[in-house]
């Protein structure tokens, strides 16, 4: 039986094909193609990686994925579970603690300053706000007037006409309401097996680890970038709408969102 590096290299010669070729068309990088046919399983890395990227090359060849990635097996040692396990705990305490407690500050000071000021504007309106329509000129208060005593004037004497009462406009108005900054878009990523996560928010990296099913993250911005060691296991849901698995089972997908 031919190795296994070498079956992926005759079937990829005899469609006349480069790694740069295949590279293009799976968004798999060459180097990671090269290490598959030269069988250097450490330039990829994990195993959880190294059968998804056997699973789509060989469907993009036309070759037996699944007695592929047996043969694979075969050459190596089983995973150790507590390995596994540490890993994902590493991940999981080096990629979300910072980012929610930064998140959770934010949000918790906006909701004191918005409450502080709605309480303001209440207070400042007697308890009662009215809306004034922006072209309306405020009514002016006329004070009352005030007795003028009668003045008897001497023998001879010119008595000046007393200067009208002017009346003493009062302003009126209300205090405006706080606009609100529509909330960040959603991106929502729930896990029901376990897969390899690489995410981008933004342009900046905020998930990357092998996480187990149950895994649930939400990230909010305007675009993301997400790739997956096992999409079949990666469900997505954008902006609140439905659900939607990323791929088939073992493959491993690209995919950029805008929010």
């Amino acid at each position: 039986m031919p190795a296994l590096g070498d079956e992926f290299r005759s079937a990829r010669e005899a469609r006349g094909l480069t790694l740069s070729d295949v590279a293009e068309q799976l968004h798999i990088r060459s180097v990671y193609l090269n290490a598959i046919e030269t069988e250097d399983w450490k330039a990829i890395g994990a195993p959880v990686y190294i059968r998804g990227f056997i699973r789509t090359y060989s469907r993009f060849l036309g070759l037996d994925a699944e007695s592929a990635i047996a043969q694979y097996n075969e050459t190596v040692p089983a995973e150790r579970p507590s390995q596994a396990v540490a890993a994902i705990s590493d991940d999981d305490d080096r990629a979300g603690p910072s980012l929610w407690a930064v998140i959770a500050v934010v949000v918790a000071i906006g909701l004191v300053g918005f409450v502080g000021y709605e309480w303001w504007s209440y207070a400042q309106g007697g308890g009662e706000r009215e809306p004034v329509a922006a072209s309306t000129t405020p009514p002016a208060t006329v004070a009352p007037a005030t007795a003028v005593p009668t003045v008897v004037p001497a023998a001879g004497a010119t008595v000046a006409p007393a200067a009208p009462a002017q009346p003493t406009p009062t302003a009126t108005g209300s205090a405006t309401g706080a606009q609100r900054v529509a909330p960040a878009h959603q991106l929502i990523i729930r896990l029901t097996e376990r897969s390899w996560l690489h995410v981008t928010v933004d342009g900046v990296p905020l998930v990357e680890g092998i996480f187990p099913a149950g895994t649930t993250r939400t990230l909010n911005g305007h675009s993301a970038y997400v790739r997956a060691g096992n999409a079949g296991g990666v469900v997505v849901s954008v902006d609140g709408g439905r659900p939607l698995r990323l791929g088939k089972e073992g493959d491993v997908v690209e995919q950029r969102y805008t929010l």
